[in-house]
């Protein structure tokens, strides 16, 4: 690693350390009370399963609405896992679960979707993500409509925090790595790269279990923070949620995800007090904001702390995709 990337690792490092403590100050001299962590906490699961959907649909350029289907799979598997271990390692041991049972179902299930593409693709997975929630609305040991309630928590803002920095550092670098510049290869020109001997559905497929994965740990997340769940928290709806974060910030950014993520987690905290008005102005102001810029905010490109602290322009990633 030459001195450069170091610098600018620490660098990020630094800006991640400042922001974690800035919000530990907040919160002891008071300026963050317990509805403003539970905002924090919500934009940070927010990012976790927006960061894992980018994969998919920015990065891979696969269109998919099944994101809530792995998130009910990561918060289920916890809730289920704590109620036969209680305390922090059934907690521990059922985000695990869920992230091992939201892979093998994401592989079994991308195999054969990912052949799909398009508007095919996208029915597909939302199909799937129906098919999870109506299980668990029938199943007994899910308690069915009612959901599951008075799930210990185990879940405070600096091991949000945490985690969603590990998986920005995560994907960032699976992106640059050889499999994440296979990925992109495929979105490219998915015929140019099996000219070159990629195996295409094997790297979508990658790219959709990795996604499934980060999904599940912010289902589980969700769960303990919250402390109930009910199929209808992960209906269609939350999908397209997290589908909006990624298409506002730019599909393929993922500073412009977690940028996005912040600013409208705040967003919707600030509109709290407009009542049933709160949908309509959120919902406008999402539409300005594509008429203006209809590529996301950031488009594909990223915020570079290299070249505004060290004056550095050399390109990592994608095509048109600066330094993270």
């Amino acid at each position: 690693m030459d001195q450069a990337h170091i610098k600018y690792t620490l660098s990020w490092a630094s800006l991640a350390a400042m922001g974690f403590i800035l919000i530990f100050v907040a919160q002891m001299v008071g300026l963050i009370g317990h509805y403003g962590i539970t905002t924090i906490v919500l934009i940070g699961i927010n990012i976790i399963a927006a960061l894992g959907l980018n994969l998919v649909v920015g990065i891979s350029g696969q269109f998919s609405l099944g994101h809530a289907g792995f998130m009910a799979i990561g918060a289920y598997a916890t809730a289920l896992v704590m109620e036969v271990v209680p305390g922090v390692i059934g907690f521990i041991l059922g985000m695990v679960s869920g992230i091992v049972v939201s892979g093998v179902i994401a592989l079994v299930v991308g195999i054969p979707t990912l052949r799909l593409r398009g508007d095919y693709l996208a029915i597909a997975t939302l199909g799937f993500a129906e098919i999870i929630r109506i299980v668990i609305m029938n199943l007994k040991i899910t308690n069915g409509p009612a959901g599951i309630f008075g799930i210990a928590p185990f879940v405070s803002w600096q091991l949000v925090y945490v985690l969603a920095v590990i998986t920005l550092i995560i994907v960032v670098n699976f992106v640059r790595s050889m499999p994440g510049q296979a990925i992109i290869a495929v979105r490219d020109n998915e015929i140019a790269a099996e000219s070159l001997g990629i195996n295409t559905t094997k790297y979508k497929v990658i790219a959709f279990v990795t996604g499934a994965l980060f999904a599940a740990m912010a289902g589980s997340l969700r769960a303990s923070f919250i402390q109930s769940i009910a199929p209808k928290d992960y209906a269609f709806m939350q999908s397209i949620m997290i589908l909006i974060i990624i298409v506002i910030g730019g599909i393929g950014s993922m500073s412009g995800t977690v940028v996005t993520a912040i600013a409208l987690g705040l967003l919707d905290t600030m509109l709290q007090n407009f009542g049933s008005l709160r949908m309509v102005i959120y919902a406008a102001i999402l539409i300005v904001v594509m008429l203006i810029r209809p590529q996301g905010i950031f488009g594909s490109r990223e915020l570079s702390l290299k070249k505004w602290l060290f004056d550095e322009g050399d390109r990592h990633g994608s095509d048109n995709t600066e330094n993270a």
